[in-house]
């Protein structure tokens, strides 16, 4: 199952467990561990809390959620950073291993977790991020769990200085609308109400032949009846063939993709199935098809890419670098404020 960036207070999600950054003494530190305390039932939560005594770095134990919307607490005590020489790193891996391991065990389908450490404790946040993301995305290869990963704002979120710097300055050399905007602000052809006629038939000379692939070589579709005997195939049809051309399995593509079993299973079976657009780019993701594919593939469904869509310019930046990493596509769509790939349950 899938793995969402939401921005939240994380007392407020709806999920069978929610993470609680916990002091590894019986007592009540600040922020996210105070915020759940308060929801919980303080004096309760406080009783089986010391009930449970110390808990190790890296350990974590669990007790009855209380009036929270959940059904358990996981109590996860994460690392203090001391300048990454303490193996800290490693103990935060664990740490989100044994989340994931406890909430399996006690038969959770859904957990919110917020970044462990990032808070007083220190932790660098692009390092938590990558760590939480690489240790959630492998344990969700082998099991069913819906994963919520939970920021309060903006500051406790943090991608890769340079990948942001690098997605931003694609953004800012391609987005089509900003650039006419600022270099032709009088330009006829931009203001489409102005002169909506000369506007398409510029557009419609522009207009190439349609060209497929067959066997490797290009084939230039000029009639309507070509085209449509060409494009006959379903986005369904289409997905599952080129599954078996790439020799996967069902399950390898929708965890790539990030979606859950169910959802791959209503795809697979209705023909006509009509995904949604960061449905259909989630899947190109997984199929890992280069741009020409994608835009073909996306086709399918009735989507184009286009360069006036920050989501859009941000797929394409990762796919032109053969980057199918959907975990850290959603990061950085998270960072620039745009929908998420794969199942959108947030």
């Amino acid at each position: 199952m899938p793995l969402l960036i939401v921005r939240n207070n994380i007392t407020e999600m709806n999920v069978d467990a929610i993470v609680n950054t916990a002091n590894p003494l019986p007592m009540v530190g600040s922020g996210v561990d105070n915020a759940i305390y308060t929801k919980a039932g303080w004096k309760e939560l406080l009783e089986l809390r010391r009930a449970i005594g110390n808990i190790e770095v890296g350990n974590v134990a669990v007790t009855p959620a209380l009036d929270l919307n959940a059904k358990f607490i996981i109590h996860a005590v994460g690392p203090c950073w001391e300048g990454g020489d303490k193996k800290e790193a490693e103990l935060l891996e664990k740490c989100y291993a044994n989340i994931l391991k406890t909430a399996t065990k006690n038969k959770c389908k859904s957990i919110a977790v917020p970044l462990i450490s990032t808070g007083n404790y220190g932790f660098p946040k692009t390092l938590a991020l990558k760590i939480a993301n690489a240790v959630i995305a492998s344990y969700l290869e082998k099991h069913d769990l819906l994963v919520y990963l939970v920021v309060f704002d903006k500051k406790s979120y943090e991608v890769s200085a340079e990948t942001f710097a690098f997605v931003k300055s694609y953004i800012d050399e391609n987005y089509v609308e900003e650039i006419w905007k600022k270099e032709y602000p009088k330009n006829r052809f931009y203001n489409r109400t102005a002169s909506s006629s000369m506007y398409d038939e510029v557009v419609e000379k522009s207009l190439p032949p349609i060209c497929v692939k067959e066997n490797l070589e290009c084939k230039w579709l000029t009639t309507l009846d070509d085209i449509v005997e060409k494009l006959e195939r379903s986005f369904t049809e289409e997905l599952f063939a080129r599954i078996d051309e790439k020799g996967l399995t069902d399950p390898e593509v929708y965890k790539k993709a990030n979606l859950d079993r169910k959802h791959f299973s209503k795809i697979r079976n209705n023909k006509n199935y009509k995904p949604s657009k960061n449905t259909a780019l989630a899947l190109a993701i997984a199929l890992e098809l280069n741009l020409d594919e994608t835009k073909d593939f996306i086709g399918k469904a009735g989507y184009a890419l286009t360069h006036s869509s920050k989501m859009d310019l941000i797929v394409e930046f990762f796919i032109k670098n053969g980057d199918y990493d959907i975990f850290k596509i959603n990061e950085v769509l998270f960072a620039f404020d745009q929908p998420l790939l794969g199942l959108n349950v947030a």
